[in-house]
């Protein structure tokens, strides 16, 4: 699991993936580079302007895992966790409430 943080806004979006993170990274950017909409994340760097940073310096690990239950879970924390705090740009359907995130 990986987070991008925008270090003009100090947004974040979180993602998993089982690829390597700098694969998922340059999926990213050629979602950023020919406009696809595809990725929540290049859609907010056009929308906003932003530019799109180097992978070391936008892009940390949250959690290595294999991808199941047990990460999903982890990520809708993460998501919920963020938008608690008004800083993430995932969908807005990713925010699911679950008691023990309370």
């Amino acid at each position: 699991m990986y987070q991008f943080i925008f270090p003009t806004c100090l947004k974040k979006y979180i993602g998993q993936t089982d690829r390597p993170f700098h694969i998922r990274f340059r999926e990213h950017y050629k979602d950023y580079k020919y406009a696809n909409n595809k990725s929540k994340f290049a859609q907010h760097i056009l929308e906003e302007g932003h530019s799109f940073g180097p992978i070391n310096e936008i892009m940390d690990t949250l959690q290595a895992a294999k991808k199941g239950r047990m990460l999903d879970t982890l990520k809708r924390f993460y998501i919920y966790r963020e938008t608690h705090f008004g800083n993430q740009i995932n969908d807005k359907l990713t925010v699911q409430s679950n008691p023990i995130f309370e």
